[in-house]
């Protein structure tokens, strides 16, 4: 099994520069759960390295909770201010 349940599906520009309406559609449908994952009734936890507009970890939260996760903690490393 994959270590990450989460994997990228559509290529995605970078989101430097971009504001946080243009972040969030940055990110819609970019992402799937992997299909070997079996996510219901689990609860996650979503690592990211940095949050600035918090758009790619939304998109993979609800991603997650779509896949059936019961909950999704997320932590990150840094803000961005």
């Amino acid at each position: 099994m994959q270590a990450l349940a989460l994997e990228r599906v559509r290529p995605t520009p970078p989101q430097v520069g971009l504001g946080g309406e243009d972040r969030r559609r940055n990110m819609v449908n970019a992402f799937r759960v992997r299909p070997e994952w079996r996510l219901a009734g689990k609860r996650v936890l979503l690592v990211d390295d940095i949050y600035t507009t918090g758009a790619t970890v939304n998109e993979c939260a609800k991603v997650l909770r779509r896949a059936g996760a019961s909950a999704v903690d997320v932590a990150v490393l840094a803000r961005a201010m």
